[in-house]
Protein backbone atom coordinates (compact mmCIF):
# COMPACT_ATOMS: atom_id res chain seq x y z
CA UNK A 1 0.00 0.00 0.00
CA UNK A 2 0.91 3.09 -1.00
CA UNK A 3 0.54 6.68 0.98
CA UNK A 4 -1.57 9.77 -0.99
CA UNK A 5 0.19 10.61 -3.81
CA UNK A 6 2.88 13.29 -3.53
CA UNK A 7 1.07 15.66 -6.02
CA UNK A 8 -1.82 16.43 -3.64
CA UNK A 9 0.30 17.94 -1.43
CA UNK A 10 4.32 17.19 -2.08
CA UNK A 11 5.26 19.74 1.17
CA UNK A 12 2.46 18.12 3.71
CA UNK A 13 4.39 16.34 6.30
CA UNK A 14 4.41 12.71 6.23
CA UNK A 15 7.20 11.41 8.85
CA UNK A 16 9.58 12.41 11.19
CA UNK A 17 10.97 10.86 14.50
CA UNK A 18 12.04 14.31 16.15
CA UNK A 19 15.28 14.71 14.48
CA UNK A 20 14.28 14.02 10.47
CA UNK A 21 11.27 14.61 8.72
CA UNK A 22 10.15 13.81 5.26
CA UNK A 23 7.85 15.36 3.29
CA UNK A 24 5.31 13.16 1.04
CA UNK A 25 7.62 14.41 -1.94
CA UNK A 26 9.99 12.98 -0.18
CA UNK A 27 8.57 10.03 1.27
CA UNK A 28 7.39 9.60 -2.18
CA UNK A 29 11.36 9.97 -3.70
CA UNK A 30 12.16 7.05 -0.94
CA UNK A 31 9.55 5.10 -1.72
CA UNK A 32 10.45 4.73 -5.21
CA UNK A 33 14.36 4.50 -4.91
CA UNK A 34 14.37 1.54 -2.33
CA UNK A 35 11.73 -0.07 -4.70
CA UNK A 36 13.81 0.27 -7.54
CA UNK A 37 16.86 -1.79 -5.30
CA UNK A 38 14.80 -4.41 -3.97
CA UNK A 39 13.68 -4.88 -7.75
CA UNK A 40 17.30 -5.05 -9.14
CA UNK A 41 18.71 -7.01 -6.43
CA UNK A 42 15.59 -9.99 -7.54
CA UNK A 43 14.24 -10.01 -4.01
CA UNK A 44 11.53 -11.70 -3.58
CA UNK A 45 10.15 -12.05 -0.08
CA UNK A 46 12.21 -9.79 2.52
CA UNK A 47 12.57 -9.60 5.86
CA UNK A 48 13.12 -6.41 7.93
CA UNK A 49 14.70 -6.26 11.33
CA UNK A 50 14.47 -2.69 12.62
CA UNK A 51 13.40 0.12 15.04
CA UNK A 52 10.69 2.17 14.55
CA UNK A 53 11.78 4.92 12.37
CA UNK A 54 11.29 6.70 8.99
CA UNK A 55 13.55 3.92 7.15
CA UNK A 56 11.27 1.51 8.73
CA UNK A 57 7.76 3.03 6.96
CA UNK A 58 9.39 3.47 3.73
CA UNK A 59 10.93 -0.21 3.89
CA UNK A 60 7.32 -1.15 4.33
CA UNK A 61 5.72 0.61 1.22
CA UNK A 62 8.46 0.31 -0.81
CA UNK A 63 8.13 -3.42 -0.30
CA UNK A 64 4.54 -3.07 -1.82
CA UNK A 65 5.69 -0.98 -4.33
CA UNK A 66 8.15 -3.95 -5.92
CA UNK A 67 5.10 -5.94 -5.20
CA UNK A 68 7.77 -8.48 -3.00
CA UNK A 69 6.15 -10.32 -0.02
CA UNK A 70 7.25 -8.13 3.56
CA UNK A 71 7.82 -9.50 6.81
CA UNK A 72 8.54 -7.36 9.62
CA UNK A 73 10.24 -9.27 12.97
CA UNK A 74 10.03 -7.96 15.65
CA UNK A 75 13.14 -7.14 18.02
CA UNK A 76 11.93 -8.75 20.62
CA UNK A 77 12.02 -11.75 19.02
CA UNK A 78 14.64 -14.33 20.21
CA UNK A 79 17.09 -15.34 17.69
CA UNK A 80 15.21 -18.63 17.52
CA UNK A 81 11.99 -17.02 16.60
CA UNK A 82 13.86 -14.63 14.23
CA UNK A 83 15.54 -17.84 12.33
CA UNK A 84 12.52 -19.80 12.33
CA UNK A 85 10.37 -16.95 10.51
CA UNK A 86 13.17 -16.30 8.11
CA UNK A 87 13.23 -20.16 6.83
CA UNK A 88 9.46 -20.63 7.16
CA UNK A 89 8.70 -17.82 4.93
CA UNK A 90 11.63 -18.49 2.30
CA UNK A 91 12.89 -15.17 3.28
CA UNK A 92 15.69 -14.30 0.63
CA UNK A 93 16.33 -10.95 1.66
CA UNK A 94 17.23 -8.84 5.40
CA UNK A 95 16.96 -5.06 5.98
CA UNK A 96 18.74 -4.17 8.93
CA UNK A 97 20.89 -2.17 10.23
CA UNK A 98 24.54 -2.68 10.51
CA UNK A 99 24.81 -3.97 14.15
CA UNK A 100 21.54 -6.32 13.24
CA UNK A 101 23.27 -7.63 9.85
CA UNK A 102 26.67 -8.40 11.74
CA UNK A 103 24.83 -11.36 12.86
CA UNK A 104 25.12 -12.81 9.29
CA UNK A 105 28.82 -12.45 8.73
CA UNK A 106 29.29 -15.17 5.41
CA UNK A 107 26.11 -13.26 3.92
CA UNK A 108 26.26 -11.21 0.95
CA UNK A 109 25.37 -7.40 2.07
CA UNK A 110 24.99 -4.45 0.38
CA UNK A 111 24.77 -1.51 2.13
CA UNK A 112 22.16 1.20 1.53
CA UNK A 113 20.95 4.44 2.96
CA UNK A 114 17.09 4.75 3.33
CA UNK A 115 15.22 8.17 4.68
CA UNK A 116 18.76 9.05 6.20
CA UNK A 117 19.38 5.74 7.80
CA UNK A 118 22.66 3.46 7.07
CA UNK A 119 21.14 -0.17 6.60
CA UNK A 120 22.33 -2.94 4.87
CA UNK A 121 19.98 -5.40 2.31
CA UNK A 122 21.79 -8.78 3.48
CA UNK A 123 21.27 -12.01 0.95
CA UNK A 124 20.22 -15.03 2.67
CA UNK A 125 20.28 -18.75 0.93
CA UNK A 126 16.16 -19.38 0.92
CA UNK A 127 14.56 -22.34 -0.06
CA UNK A 128 11.17 -20.57 -1.45
CA UNK A 129 7.95 -21.35 0.60
CA UNK A 130 4.78 -22.59 -0.07
CA UNK A 131 2.37 -19.17 0.33
CA UNK A 132 -1.47 -18.20 -0.82
CA UNK A 133 -0.99 -16.39 -4.23
CA UNK A 134 -1.16 -12.69 -3.80
CA UNK A 135 0.77 -12.82 -0.17
CA UNK A 136 1.76 -9.18 0.61
CA UNK A 137 2.50 -9.24 4.50
CA UNK A 138 3.53 -12.39 6.63
CA UNK A 139 2.76 -11.20 10.40
CA UNK A 140 4.50 -13.64 12.97
CA UNK A 141 2.32 -13.83 16.17
CA UNK A 142 3.74 -14.96 19.04
CA UNK A 143 0.83 -16.95 20.39
CA UNK A 144 0.65 -18.82 23.12
CA UNK A 145 3.90 -20.73 22.63
CA UNK A 146 7.39 -19.56 21.75
CA UNK A 147 7.15 -20.51 17.79
CA UNK A 148 5.76 -17.75 15.86
CA UNK A 149 2.97 -18.28 13.62
CA UNK A 150 2.95 -16.68 10.00
CA UNK A 151 -0.58 -15.13 8.82
CA UNK A 152 -0.02 -14.41 5.47
CA UNK A 153 -2.36 -10.86 4.05
CA UNK A 154 -3.26 -9.71 0.69
CA UNK A 155 -2.77 -6.51 -0.21
CA UNK A 156 -6.97 -5.62 -0.95
CA UNK A 157 -7.32 -6.57 3.03
CA UNK A 158 -4.58 -4.68 4.17
CA UNK A 159 -5.80 -1.70 2.56
CA UNK A 160 -9.41 -1.82 3.07
CA UNK A 161 -8.51 -1.88 6.75
CA UNK A 162 -6.88 1.35 6.76
CA UNK A 163 -9.45 2.83 4.49
CA UNK A 164 -11.99 1.80 6.79
CA UNK A 165 -9.77 2.90 9.87
CA UNK A 166 -9.53 6.33 7.71
CA UNK A 167 -12.63 6.62 7.53
CA UNK A 168 -13.86 5.93 10.82
CA UNK A 169 -11.51 8.56 12.37
CA UNK A 170 -11.99 11.10 9.78
CA UNK A 171 -14.51 13.69 11.48
CA UNK A 172 -11.43 14.02 14.36
CA UNK A 173 -9.45 15.28 11.60
CA UNK A 174 -6.31 13.41 12.98
CA UNK A 175 -3.09 15.24 11.76
CA UNK A 176 -0.17 13.86 13.67
CA UNK A 177 0.11 10.47 15.30
CA UNK A 178 2.70 9.36 17.54
CA UNK A 179 3.56 5.07 17.19
CA UNK A 180 4.48 4.02 20.75
CA UNK A 181 4.00 0.39 19.35
CA UNK A 182 6.66 -1.39 17.52
CA UNK A 183 6.09 -0.52 13.70
CA UNK A 184 7.07 -5.10 13.55
CA UNK A 185 3.78 -5.48 15.28
CA UNK A 186 0.49 -5.23 12.79
CA UNK A 187 -1.80 -3.34 15.23
CA UNK A 188 0.62 -0.53 14.71
CA UNK A 189 2.06 -1.20 11.36
CA UNK A 190 -1.63 -0.79 9.94
CA UNK A 191 -3.73 1.56 12.67
CA UNK A 192 -0.73 3.20 13.14
CA UNK A 193 1.20 4.28 9.76
CA UNK A 194 -0.89 3.01 6.88
CA UNK A 195 -4.38 4.26 7.88
CA UNK A 196 -3.17 7.73 9.60
CA UNK A 197 -0.85 8.26 5.64
CA UNK A 198 -4.02 7.19 4.04
CA UNK A 199 -6.29 10.26 5.76
CA UNK A 200 -3.31 12.66 4.97
CA UNK A 201 -2.02 12.49 8.10
CA UNK A 202 1.98 12.72 9.28
CA UNK A 203 3.21 9.78 11.14
CA UNK A 204 5.71 10.22 14.41
CA UNK A 205 7.99 7.37 14.81
CA UNK A 206 10.95 7.74 17.38
CA UNK A 207 12.73 5.18 18.17
CA UNK A 208 10.82 2.81 20.86
CA UNK A 209 12.93 3.93 23.88
CA UNK A 210 12.09 7.37 23.48
CA UNK A 211 8.60 6.39 23.33
CA UNK A 212 8.75 4.71 26.57
CA UNK A 213 8.70 1.18 25.24
CA UNK A 214 11.55 -1.67 25.95
CA UNK A 215 11.15 -4.78 24.28
CA UNK A 216 7.73 -6.14 23.90
CA UNK A 217 6.56 -5.21 27.37
CA UNK A 218 8.76 -3.25 29.90
CA UNK A 219 7.54 -0.06 29.68
CA UNK A 220 7.73 3.23 31.24
CA UNK A 221 5.02 5.93 31.40
CA UNK A 222 7.27 8.68 32.69
CA UNK A 223 9.36 8.35 29.09
CA UNK A 224 5.97 8.05 27.27
CA UNK A 225 4.43 11.04 29.13
CA UNK A 226 7.10 13.28 27.80
CA UNK A 227 7.30 11.93 23.96
CA UNK A 228 3.47 12.78 24.28
CA UNK A 229 4.37 16.28 25.37
CA UNK A 230 7.05 16.55 23.27
CA UNK A 231 5.52 15.48 19.82
CA UNK A 232 1.83 17.10 20.15
CA UNK A 233 0.27 14.00 18.62
CA UNK A 234 -3.90 13.55 18.08
CA UNK A 235 -3.84 10.48 18.20
CA UNK A 236 -1.57 7.36 19.96
CA UNK A 237 -2.39 4.10 19.99
CA UNK A 238 -1.51 1.64 23.69
CA UNK A 239 -1.99 -1.58 25.09
CA UNK A 240 -4.42 -1.91 28.29
CA UNK A 241 -1.19 -2.26 30.52
CA UNK A 242 0.03 0.99 29.20
CA UNK A 243 -2.81 2.55 29.52
CA UNK A 244 -3.05 1.32 32.85
CA UNK A 245 0.84 2.67 33.62
CA UNK A 246 0.34 6.20 32.68
CA UNK A 247 -2.65 6.92 34.20
CA UNK A 248 -1.16 5.70 37.56
CA UNK A 249 1.58 8.15 36.54
CA UNK A 250 -0.60 11.14 35.81
CA UNK A 251 -2.70 10.65 38.99
CA UNK A 252 0.53 10.16 41.60
CA UNK A 253 2.01 13.36 39.29
CA UNK A 254 -1.66 15.15 39.69
CA UNK A 255 -1.24 16.05 36.42
CA UNK A 256 -3.09 15.56 32.92
CA UNK A 257 -2.62 14.29 29.77
CA UNK A 258 -1.44 16.84 27.18
CA UNK A 259 -4.18 18.47 25.32
CA UNK A 260 -3.26 17.59 22.09
CA UNK A 261 -4.63 14.31 22.19
CA UNK A 262 -7.91 13.65 20.76
CA UNK A 263 -7.93 9.66 20.35
CA UNK A 264 -6.43 7.22 22.19
CA UNK A 265 -7.04 3.88 20.85
CA UNK A 266 -6.45 0.73 23.19
CA UNK A 267 -6.50 -2.46 21.98
CA UNK A 268 -4.87 -6.11 22.81
CA UNK A 269 -6.62 -7.20 25.58
CA UNK A 270 -9.85 -6.37 27.65
CA UNK A 271 -9.49 -2.50 29.18
CA UNK A 272 -12.65 -2.02 31.61
CA UNK A 273 -14.96 0.72 31.78
CA UNK A 274 -13.14 1.67 35.07
CA UNK A 275 -10.14 1.78 33.63
CA UNK A 276 -11.49 4.05 30.83
CA UNK A 277 -13.54 6.42 32.97
CA UNK A 278 -9.98 6.91 35.21
CA UNK A 279 -8.31 7.93 31.88
CA UNK A 280 -11.23 10.19 30.62
CA UNK A 281 -10.87 11.70 33.86
CA UNK A 282 -7.23 12.75 33.39
CA UNK A 283 -7.84 13.78 30.19
CA UNK A 284 -6.89 10.98 27.96
CA UNK A 285 -9.36 10.07 25.56
CA UNK A 286 -9.03 6.40 25.62
CA UNK A 287 -11.93 4.18 23.54
CA UNK A 288 -11.51 0.42 23.10
CA UNK A 289 -11.12 -1.36 20.41
CA UNK A 290 -10.74 -5.13 18.89
CA UNK A 291 -9.01 -7.00 16.26
CA UNK A 292 -7.21 -10.01 14.95
CA UNK A 293 -3.91 -10.54 13.07
CA UNK A 294 -6.25 -13.13 11.24
CA UNK A 295 -8.95 -10.66 9.98
CA UNK A 296 -5.29 -7.87 8.94
CA UNK A 297 -6.01 -6.08 12.44
CA UNK A 298 -8.52 -3.75 13.80
CA UNK A 299 -12.56 -5.35 13.07
CA UNK A 300 -14.26 -3.05 15.90
CA UNK A 301 -13.67 0.38 17.67
CA UNK A 302 -15.49 2.57 19.79
CA UNK A 303 -15.72 6.29 18.04
CA UNK A 304 -16.68 9.65 19.64
CA UNK A 305 -20.32 9.69 19.66
CA UNK A 306 -20.64 5.76 19.24
CA UNK A 307 -18.95 5.34 22.17
CA UNK A 308 -19.79 2.25 24.83
CA UNK A 309 -17.31 2.05 27.55
CA UNK A 310 -17.03 -1.58 28.46
CA UNK A 311 -17.88 -2.67 24.74
CA UNK A 312 -15.13 -2.88 22.13
CA UNK A 313 -17.47 -0.53 19.94
CA UNK A 314 -19.44 -1.16 16.61
CA UNK A 315 -17.92 -2.55 13.53
CA UNK A 316 -15.38 -0.44 11.20
CA UNK A 317 -16.67 -0.38 7.77
CA UNK A 318 -14.54 -3.26 6.12
CA UNK A 319 -15.44 -5.71 9.34
CA UNK A 320 -18.44 -7.96 9.36
CA UNK A 321 -18.69 -9.92 12.56
CA UNK A 322 -21.76 -12.35 13.92
CA UNK A 323 -21.77 -14.59 16.88
CA UNK A 324 -21.58 -18.67 16.59
CA UNK A 325 -24.56 -20.89 18.07
CA UNK A 326 -21.89 -21.98 20.54
CA UNK A 327 -20.89 -17.80 21.53
CA UNK A 328 -18.12 -17.76 19.37
CA UNK A 329 -16.97 -14.37 17.92
CA UNK A 330 -17.07 -15.08 13.70
CA UNK A 331 -15.02 -12.41 11.67
CA UNK A 332 -15.42 -11.65 7.70
CA UNK A 333 -14.78 -8.72 5.52
CA UNK A 334 -10.80 -8.37 5.56
CA UNK A 335 -9.40 -11.82 6.07
CA UNK A 336 -6.33 -13.53 5.43
CA UNK A 337 -5.23 -15.42 3.01
CA UNK A 338 -4.11 -18.79 5.04
CA UNK A 339 -1.31 -19.64 7.15
CA UNK A 340 2.28 -19.90 5.85
CA UNK A 341 2.58 -23.61 5.23
CA UNK A 342 -1.05 -24.66 5.15
CA UNK A 343 -2.78 -25.52 2.13
CA UNK A 344 -6.41 -24.51 3.36
CA UNK A 345 -7.61 -20.80 3.07
CA UNK A 346 -9.94 -19.32 5.30
CA UNK A 347 -13.49 -20.27 5.28
CA UNK A 348 -16.08 -17.51 4.82
CA UNK A 349 -16.32 -16.54 8.24
CA UNK A 350 -13.59 -16.93 10.41
CA UNK A 351 -13.80 -18.45 13.68
CA UNK A 352 -11.60 -15.93 16.33
CA UNK A 353 -11.45 -18.24 19.07
CA UNK A 354 -13.18 -15.53 21.21
CA UNK A 355 -16.51 -15.73 22.98
CA UNK A 356 -18.95 -12.35 22.76
CA UNK A 357 -22.12 -10.84 21.98
CA UNK A 358 -23.62 -8.70 19.98
CA UNK A 359 -25.96 -6.28 21.29
CA UNK A 360 -29.05 -4.36 20.63
CA UNK A 361 -27.35 -1.79 19.60
CA UNK A 362 -24.60 -3.32 17.73
CA UNK A 363 -21.76 -3.18 20.14
CA UNK A 364 -19.20 -6.06 20.29
CA UNK A 365 -18.94 -7.34 23.81
CA UNK A 366 -15.53 -9.66 23.94
CA UNK A 367 -16.21 -12.18 26.99
CA UNK A 368 -12.62 -14.13 27.14
CA UNK A 369 -11.17 -17.05 24.51
CA UNK A 370 -12.57 -20.03 24.16
CA UNK A 371 -9.84 -22.28 24.88
CA UNK A 372 -9.25 -20.45 28.44
CA UNK A 373 -13.08 -21.26 29.77
CA UNK A 374 -12.56 -22.99 33.08
CA UNK A 375 -14.80 -25.30 34.67
CA UNK A 376 -15.27 -25.30 38.41
CA UNK A 377 -15.56 -28.64 40.71
CA UNK A 378 -18.99 -27.16 40.97
CA UNK A 379 -19.80 -27.16 37.52
CA UNK A 380 -19.99 -23.77 36.50
CA UNK A 381 -18.86 -22.28 33.74
CA UNK A 382 -16.16 -19.18 34.59
CA UNK A 383 -13.71 -17.01 31.33
CA UNK A 384 -10.99 -16.22 33.22
CA UNK A 385 -11.09 -12.92 31.67
CA UNK A 386 -13.94 -11.64 32.59
CA UNK A 387 -12.27 -11.91 36.41
CA UNK A 388 -9.08 -10.40 35.35
CA UNK A 389 -11.20 -7.30 33.78
CA UNK A 390 -12.32 -6.74 37.18
CA UNK A 391 -8.74 -7.26 39.30
CA UNK A 392 -7.18 -5.14 36.31
CA UNK A 393 -9.84 -2.46 37.53
CA UNK A 394 -8.26 -1.46 40.37
CA UNK A 395 -5.41 0.80 40.41
CA UNK A 396 -3.37 -1.32 42.57
CA UNK A 397 -3.48 -4.80 39.87
CA UNK A 398 -1.14 -4.09 36.79
CA UNK A 399 -1.63 -7.47 35.45
CA UNK A 400 -3.74 -10.73 36.77
CA UNK A 401 -4.14 -14.13 35.85
CA UNK A 402 -7.21 -16.03 36.87
CA UNK A 403 -7.21 -19.73 37.91
CA UNK A 404 -9.54 -22.79 38.84
CA UNK A 405 -10.08 -25.46 36.36
CA UNK A 406 -11.42 -28.32 37.94
CA UNK A 407 -10.92 -26.59 41.57
CA UNK A 408 -13.80 -25.44 44.40
CA UNK A 409 -12.71 -21.41 44.39
CA UNK A 410 -10.83 -19.53 41.90
CA UNK A 411 -7.17 -18.35 42.92
CA UNK A 412 -5.36 -15.40 41.12
CA UNK A 413 -1.77 -14.12 40.51
CA UNK A 414 -1.63 -10.36 40.64
CA UNK A 415 1.40 -8.22 39.40
CA UNK A 416 1.20 -4.74 41.34
CA UNK A 417 1.81 -0.93 40.45
CA UNK A 418 4.52 0.25 42.01
CA UNK A 419 4.47 0.92 45.84
CA UNK A 420 1.16 -1.46 45.83
CA UNK A 421 1.52 -3.49 49.01
CA UNK A 422 -0.59 -6.83 50.31
CA UNK A 423 -2.99 -4.89 51.73
CA UNK A 424 -3.32 -2.78 48.05
CA UNK A 425 -4.01 -6.16 46.31
CA UNK A 426 -6.38 -7.42 48.79
CA UNK A 427 -8.39 -4.30 48.46
CA UNK A 428 -8.32 -4.77 44.94
CA UNK A 429 -9.40 -8.11 45.31
CA UNK A 430 -12.13 -7.93 47.54
CA UNK A 431 -13.61 -5.03 45.23
CA UNK A 432 -13.24 -6.82 42.30
CA UNK A 433 -14.97 -9.82 44.48
CA UNK A 434 -18.33 -7.34 45.21
CA UNK A 435 -19.04 -6.94 41.38
CA UNK A 436 -18.58 -11.07 40.50
CA UNK A 437 -21.45 -14.03 41.58
CA UNK A 438 -20.32 -15.93 44.05
CA UNK A 439 -19.17 -18.97 41.31
CA UNK A 440 -16.74 -16.14 40.04
CA UNK A 441 -14.59 -14.50 43.21
CA UNK A 442 -11.30 -15.04 44.13
CA UNK A 443 -10.73 -17.00 47.19
CA UNK A 444 -6.87 -17.52 47.11
CA UNK A 445 -4.25 -15.10 45.56
CA UNK A 446 -0.70 -14.33 45.38
CA UNK A 447 1.71 -12.21 44.42
CA UNK A 448 3.37 -12.49 41.21
CA UNK A 449 7.23 -13.61 40.90
CA UNK A 450 8.20 -11.60 38.30
CA UNK A 451 6.16 -9.21 35.79
CA UNK A 452 3.91 -10.92 32.85
CA UNK A 453 6.32 -9.68 30.41
CA UNK A 454 7.39 -11.68 27.31
CA UNK A 455 11.13 -11.34 28.77
CA UNK A 456 9.83 -13.21 32.33
CA UNK A 457 8.18 -15.95 29.78
CA UNK A 458 4.79 -15.06 31.39
CA UNK A 459 2.98 -13.38 28.22
CA UNK A 460 3.12 -13.54 24.80
CA UNK A 461 4.62 -10.40 22.87
CA UNK A 462 0.95 -8.03 22.74
CA UNK A 463 0.16 -8.84 26.19
CA UNK A 464 -1.29 -12.14 26.63
CA UNK A 465 -0.77 -13.79 29.21
CA UNK A 466 1.11 -17.49 28.87
CA UNK A 467 -1.41 -18.77 31.80
CA UNK A 468 0.53 -22.50 31.41
CA UNK A 469 3.95 -20.74 32.20
CA UNK A 470 2.26 -18.28 34.89
CA UNK A 471 0.26 -21.27 36.64
CA UNK A 472 3.19 -23.97 36.79
CA UNK A 473 5.72 -21.35 38.67
CA UNK A 474 2.69 -20.28 41.08
CA UNK A 475 1.14 -24.04 41.32
CA UNK A 476 1.68 -24.58 45.20
CA UNK A 477 1.15 -20.97 46.56
CA UNK A 478 -1.95 -20.61 44.38
CA UNK A 479 -4.11 -24.05 44.41
CA UNK A 480 -2.86 -26.36 47.06
CA UNK A 481 -3.31 -29.83 45.46
CA UNK A 482 -3.34 -28.83 42.24
CA UNK A 483 -0.01 -28.58 40.86
CA UNK A 484 -1.16 -30.66 37.62
CA UNK A 485 -3.59 -28.86 36.64
CA UNK A 486 -3.21 -27.81 33.02
CA UNK A 487 -3.56 -23.79 32.62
Amino acid sequence: MSPPPASDAPSAPALGDGLRSLSRAALDAEVVALAAVLRASRVHVLASLMDNSPAWAVADLAAARAGIVHIPLPLFFTAAQIGHALQAAGADALLAPREAAARWPGAPQRPCSVAGEALCLVRLAAVPAAMPAGTAKITFTSGSTGTPKGVCLGGPALQAVATGLAQALAPLEIRRHLCALPLAVLLENIAGLLAPLAAGAECIVPPLQQAGLNGSSGFDPAQFDAAVARHAPHSVILLPQMLTAWVAHLAHSRRRAPVSLRFVAVGGAAVGAPLLAAARALGIPAYEGYGLSEGASVQTLNLPGADLPGSAGRPLPHARLRISSSGEIEAAGSLMLGYLGDDAGPPAWWPTGDLGRIDDDGFLHVQGRRKNVLITAFGRNVSPEWVETALQSDPAVAAAAVFGDGQPVLGAVLWPMPGAGDAELQRAVDAANATLPDYARVVRWTRGIAPFSATAGFATANGRPQRAAIFQAHAAALLPGAAAQPA
